[in-house]
């Protein structure tokens, strides 16, 4: 016998989970019907903080003995220094994205208004490959501020990935020079 298709196979892992799915959705209806008769009787009525605002200020797996301290830290404005990094990497995204607009409205302006001359074409080509030179030093450091963020963050899956920096940088010129073509 030859092997099975994709589809046969869907359909034999079908019905072998068929009864565990069964199982796992009759317990949330039974679940479901505990918590609406629980309401119909009441016994969400009169708990205790009803009809107050949440706390969310205080963090449940912060320990005890570091409430206090972290709490004045954050009265002063103070941060993790990790969290204070976060906020430097996005700062720098969003200035990254910023230099970009900048200079298209520039090559907007450069370009726009007909006909340019050749001094105009060299100075506009010189300021090209540099912003473009620029732009991509931009990204390095942007990668080393995210591997310092993630070198700090207390756990992994807050972390940051990487920037593809040739695939960054490839959409970055393909910007430019897209608005070039058009103008």
């Amino acid at each position: 016998m030859g092997e099975k298709s994709l589809e046969e196979q869907i359909m034999i892992k079908a019905q072998q989970v068929r009864g565990t799915a069964r199982y796992m959705a009759s317990f949330e209806d039974l679940v479901e019907e505990r918590i609406r008769k629980a309401r119909e009787k009441g016994a969400f009525d009169n708990l205790e903080g009803f009809g107050k605002p949440l706390n969310l200020y205080e963090n449940p797996f912060e320990p005890a003995d570091m409430r206090m301290a972290n709490k004045m830290l954050k009265d002063a404005g103070y941060a993790p220094y990790w969290v204070e990094l976060g906020k430097d990497v996005d700062a720098a995204l969003e200035a990254f994205g910023e230099e970009i607009e900048k200079f298209k409205r520039y090559v907007t302006v450069v370009l726009n208004g007909g006909p340019v001359s050749s001094i105009t074409r060299r100075r506009f080509e010189q300021k090209k490959a540099l912003f473009y030179e620029e732009m991509k030093g931009r990204l390095e450091q942007l990668n080393k501020k995210i591997d310092n963020y993630n070198y700090h963050c207390p756990l992994y899956w807050l972390g940051r990935p990487n920037i593809d920096v040739k695939r960054e940088y490839a959409r970055v010129v393909e910007e430019v020079e897209a608005l070039i073509a058009r103008l």
